[in-house]
């Protein structure tokens, strides 16, 4: 696949869904009461999609490794604040292991990126996974 703008890339439309997943299981009544807890996960799961967005326009695959790693880190926040929510009893053992799970092929792939473009560092967006 050709990698055109920061829609085509998997690691983003994953991201895209983990977010859509935590927005609708943080809006529902338990959650949605816990205002910092339900405000910062939905911030790290924005962040995962805007970083990867953002570094994607960068002029370096240096500085989009960059980017690419600060959205690794905010996934691993979304996975903590997954462990609070369970512990709290705001979503169930089976949401937590869907979303985490997700959030693991996020990582997954986010890390394969960071190596590709490592491992290339004079090819630029118009490459091919």
């Amino acid at each position: 696949m050709k990698i055109e703008k920061f829609e085509d890339l998997q690691a983003w439309q994953f991201a895209r869904e983990l977010t859509q997943g935590i927005y609708k299981t943080t809006n529902r009544k338990e959650f949605s009461r816990d205002y910092g807890l339900r405000d910062q996960i939905q911030r790290a799961a924005v962040s995962i999609m805007a970083n990867i967005a953002e570094g994607f326009d960068s002029q370096s695959n240096q500085t989009f490794v960059q980017y690419l790693n600060y959205a690794l880190r905010s996934t691993t926040e979304v996975q903590s604040h997954l462990y609070v929510a369970l512990d709290q009893a705001y979503i169930s053992e089976e949401s937590f292991k869907q979303l985490y799970q997700h959030s693991e092929k996020i990582k997954r792939t986010i890390i394969g990126l960071i190596r590709y473009l490592s491992e290339n560092p004079r090819k630029r967006w118009n490459f091919q996974l």
